[in-house]
């Protein structure tokens, strides 16, 4: 009996890598439902929640996410505090800022000069622009 050895080339499509995105806000509906909807709408997406700024603090790990999303005003610490110290633990971290109110860009630049403005996210927010902001800040 003759054995014929054939080379097989298995090709795989490469999955696009999951993005791990941490979500801090102090009200739990809202966490709660933006991981459902995120992880729901895109199944590439890994949703953290918070409702506690301190206890994002005790337990973030640097270079583990893509994208932050933090609400504003929130008891113990805001946003813009609680973003001050985590980019003293990972400067490299995308963050968003999610608000119902009106951000006065300039003052936020002056108290607070180590934090990027870019993204800002208004509440109430629909799933569709949601997601569109997400995807343009983590291309």
């Amino acid at each position: 009996h003759s054995v014929e050895n054939r080379a097989e080339i298995i090709t795989f499509a490469k999955e696009p890598p999951i993005k791990r995105i941490l979500i801090v806000d102090d009200d739990p509906d809202i966490t709660l439902t933006f991981k459902l909807v995120l992880e729901r709408e895109n199944d590439k997406f890994e949703v953290y929640i918070f409702n506690d700024p301190l206890s994002v603090l005790s337990q973030f790990k640097p270079s583990f996410y893509d994208l932050l999303l933090i609400d504003i005003n929130m008891p113990d610490m805001n946003g813009f505090e609680l973003c001050t110290e985590i980019l003293k633990i990972d400067v490299n971290v995308k963050i968003c800022f999610i608000t119902a109110g009106e951000v006065n860009h300039e003052a936020v630049r002056e108290l607070y000069p180590t934090i990027r403005i870019g993204c800002f996210i208004k509440k109430p927010v629909t799933i569709n622009y949601l997601l569109k902001r997400i995807k343009a800040e983590l291309e």
